[in-house]
């Protein structure tokens, strides 16, 4: 099965080669250093046999962080590097780690591919993010030697049901994995039920739990409330994506007749969405201002446009009430943790599969409510836009929630050190 999986992973590189000069068009980022995903790392710094920790993009760099940092400072003599698969995954890394770690972009998962990726940087571990399963990676590591291990591993319903039907294909590569850090009994579960050995599973919990919080990011959350307004009501919807701005625009007019004045503030999760989003807004004849020199955010200004990467932290603290994108979407959410950990209350939409557990905690606390559709969301803003007592209630009890689940780092490591990491 590995072997058919190969040949048609073969006969689609080149539609995978035109995806990523298609996505080059809008961000040329994607250009640069693409033949590191072939395997060709000549350029990249030579490291001694480093922890190789491969995080997709931002959402899993960011889980990564707490993590990385606990790595270095108990294995100092380690070095890290750090895969990604997209330009804003690298801008996160270097955002959070500067060059104390290395970074490099994923070999596509081909054996060959793969094999000159571990030639060339020897990992002594491979620590894959949450759900990032590859077959031919996982394989070409374990007949290296290397010790691979799954780290706050996911598995939703949805996912589950997949890969269901190549369950022997699934099972047969579980095995391969020298240990896996579940996020949650259930995903333990779906994965023992899926073919891992599980002796081989521990419940260690999400690294989301233990966001970094800089101690600056409330005095810049509020140097940025008294840059939007700061009498204003704010309405901060993050990771926003393709059909959810929309919405949100239809929010923000049935949210006004209420609440005069509210000022809406985007940030779209992808960046080749910037001048799409704001076009958007412009047409539904919104006044736009776009986080930039000599673009203030006025009186007379309805939607904010955050087109800069790395301050969404900022902005939630900035804000009286977050939506949380990829749920209006059926994308499964994003990370509803960092306006929780802030004391943001938040709304979001019905999908939110990659953070089930996470959010029937949430709601659990009051800290969350979830809204079918636009109608719903706005009855939900409304209530903690008008009410502040509710609102500061609900932010209390989410940043007390995150607060007690705290401690998967140190459960990741331990974990890692049984399976061999010295």
């Amino acid at each position: 099965m590995r072997g058919i999986y190969s040949a048609a992973y073969l006969l689609l590189l080149p539609v995978i080669l035109f995806r990523l000069a298609w996505r080059a068009r809008r961000n040329p980022a994607y250009r640069e250093r693409w033949r590191q995903r072939l395997g060709c790392y000549d350029s990249a710094q030579r490291l001694d046999e480093p922890v190789w920790v491969h995080a997709v993009s931002v959402g899993e760099v960011g889980a990564a962080a707490p993590l990385v940092r606990a790595l270095r400072e108990r294995f100092p003599f380690a070095p890290v590097l750090v895969t990604t698969t997209t330009p804003t995954g690298f801008d996160t890394v270097t955002r959070q780690f500067g060059a104390s770690v290395l970074h490099v972009y994923f070999p596509y998962d081909l054996p060959w591919i793969v094999r000159r990726f571990l030639r060339r940087f020897r990992p002594r571990m491979l620590l894959l993010m949450e759900t990032e399963l590859w077959p031919n990676v996982i394989h070409e590591a374990r007949a290296a030697g290397i010790p691979v291990v799954l780290v706050t591993g996911r598995m939703s319903e949805q996912s589950a049901r997949r890969s269901r039907s190549l369950r022997g294909f699934t099972a047969s590569m579980l095995r391969e994995l020298t240990c896996i850090a579940a996020q949650t009994a259930a995903d333990a579960a779906r994965l023992r039920d899926l073919g891992a050995p599980a002796e081989r599973i521990s419940i260690t919990g999400s690294l989301k739990f233990d966001v970094h919080l800089p101690a600056s990011v409330f005095e810049e959350g509020a140097a940025i409330r008294r840059d939007l307004g700061i009498n204003r009501p704010i309405l901060m919807a993050g990771s926003t994506r393709p059909g959810e701005e929309e919405v949100l625009l239809e929010i923000l007019v049935k949210l006004r007749t209420r609440h005069p004045g509210l000022l809406l503030v985007i940030a779209p999760r992808h960046p080749e969405r910037f001048e799409l989003v704001a076009e958007m807004c412009r047409r539904a004849g919104h006044v736009v201002a776009r986080r930039r020199p000599g673009d203030p955010c006025r009186s007379e200004v309805d939607v904010y446009l955050v087109d800069t990467m790395g301050e969404l932290l900022k902005f939630y603290a900035a804000a009286d009430v977050a939506f949380v994108g990829g749920s209006l979407a059926p994308l499964g959410g994003q990370n509803v943790l960092e306006p929780a950990a802030l004391g943001v209350p938040i709304a979001t939409g019905p999908s939110l599969y990659n953070f089930e557990e996470i959010a029937a905690r949430l709601r659990e606390a009051g800290a969350l409510r979830v809204g079918a559709d636009a109608a719903a969301l706005v009855e939900i803003i409304s209530h903690w836009l008008g009410d502040g007592d509710s609102r500061d209630a609900a932010g209390r009890a989410g940043r007390d929630m995150v607060a007690r689940n705290k401690g998967a780092t140190t459960a990741v490591v331990a974990v890692l050190e049984a399976a061999g990491l010295r």
